[in-house]
């Protein structure tokens, strides 16, 4: 149930990155995602504070059609589960807020013809994470006092275990998509203070780092690591070895 909720947690985290990655042309592994972000100056059209509700959009000329495909399949996974454990538990009474309206295609209008997916994946995550977590599964006091059944059920373990293989594939997904899954990624540049090799690590778990191979022999200003062969610039130290490397942040990113 854990890893299902943290997986639910960093897709609606995450989420917002996706759809600026759409409008942004694929950029290289370096300088890192998080970190152009932060230090990008003067940009307020790409704002993500700005994008509410934070919807998958139809893209006319999206800039970077691997986002739009990762955007796509990860919407395709999470609203199909939404679908499948509504199916099974939901025992709502009509109108109520809670529940989750799978597409009808019969509607009136398109709003109501998408169902719940018109409020957007964060609204499907948080309710899947409900499910997940056995909200609302025990009877309700109504106003005359009477105890009502409960707006859902349990999840049976089967399907418990089909929310938490989705949520991680889907999360996999939008990490991947980002640059921001588990892979060390060896860069163009040397050290500029020793000509070693520098290699970017990132892990969806915690910011970036990259470390050189010239160990004791480079003079870079950045400590050793456990085993004493790299030097490390860890989350702190980047925007030093960028500078160093004469990286354009702005021009990155």
């Amino acid at each position: 149930m854990h890893e299902t909720v943290r997986a639910l947690r960093t897709i609606r985290g995450r989420w917002a990155d996706l759809l600026l990655a759409i409008e942004t042309p694929p950029a290289d592994h370096w300088p890192p995602r998080q970190l152009a972000h932060i230090m990008r100056e003067g940009d307020d059209e790409l704002l993500v504070e700005d994008r509410a509700p934070l919807v998958l959009r139809e893209h006319p000329a999206p800039l970077n059609l691997g986002a739009l495909d990762a955007g796509r399949g990860v919407e395709r996974l999470v609203f199909d589960l939404a679908d499948t454990l509504a199916a099974a538990v939901q025992r709502t009474e009509q109108g109520d807020p809670r529940a989750w309206l799978s597409p009808d295609p019969s509607a009136p209008d398109s709003r109501r013809a998408a169902g719940s997916r018109a409020h957007g994946l964060h609204w499907a995550c948080v309710w899947i994470e409900g499910r997940v977590q056995d909200e609302d599964t025990e009877p309700e006091r109504e106003l005359g006092g009477a105890l009502a059944p409960p707006p859902f059920e349990v999840l049976p373990l089967h399907l418990l275990h089909e929310a938490r293989r989705t949520a991680r594939i889907a999360e996999a997904r939008v990490l991947r998509a980002l640059g921001l899954d588990q892979r060390e990624t060896l860069l163009p540049e040397p050290c500029p203070w020793c000509e070693g090799e520098l290699t970017l690590h990132s892990a969806p778990d915690g910011p970036p780092a990259v470390t050189c191979s010239g160990g004791r022999d480079c003079s870079a200003p950045v400590p050793l690591d456990r085993t004493e062969r790299a030097r490390v610039w860890e989350w702190d130290d980047l925007p030093e070895l960028i500078a160093a490397l004469g990286v354009d942040i702005g021009a990155a990113a």
